[in-house]
């Protein structure tokens, strides 16, 4: 289980440093992908294949669109010996990342977001909704 929030600095040349946590339950071979928020999603190759897997599903019809999003914005990155990533220049430009990033797990992925998108995400979120979510399901 991927837990916990890290931040990093991403260099100049777009590297961008995979905590020891982590990287020891994704591995180093990793798949970035565009989320549907402003952040990039994290994957370990075994992950991703799940993912893809129940992707499958989709009807063809509606789902379509959803893959070609997905997948087309897919890239398979490798950690450096010192545990970095080299982003590539069109998802650093999708999430925003310049300088200052946060690295957070969230149980099956990671996620990578901008600081200042990640700052106004946690604070946007009404944890009072939140509980009564919980609360509807059982918690």
């Amino acid at each position: 289980m991927l837990l916990g929030e890290y931040r990093y600095g991403v260099d100049v040349k777009g590297r961008l440093f995979i905590p020891a946590p982590l990287r020891a339950k994704l591995g180093e071979t990793l798949v970035l992908s565009k989320s549907f928020d402003p952040c990039l999603n994290v994957y370990s190759r075994s992950a991703w294949e799940n993912f893809c897997d129940r992707l499958s599903a989709l009807p063809e019809m509606s789902g379509s669109g959803i893959l070609r999003y997905l997948f087309s914005t897919a890239q398979e990155v490798t950690c450096d010996s010192h545990g970095r990533v080299v982003i590539p220049q069109s998802l650093r430009q999708y999430a925003s990342l310049e300088s200052e990033a946060v690295i957070i797990g969230v149980r099956n992925h990671a996620e990578i977001w901008s600081e200042a998108a990640y700052t106004a995400y946690m604070n946007g979120l009404d944890q009072a909704s939140m509980l009564e979510t919980l609360k509807q399901y059982g918690f």
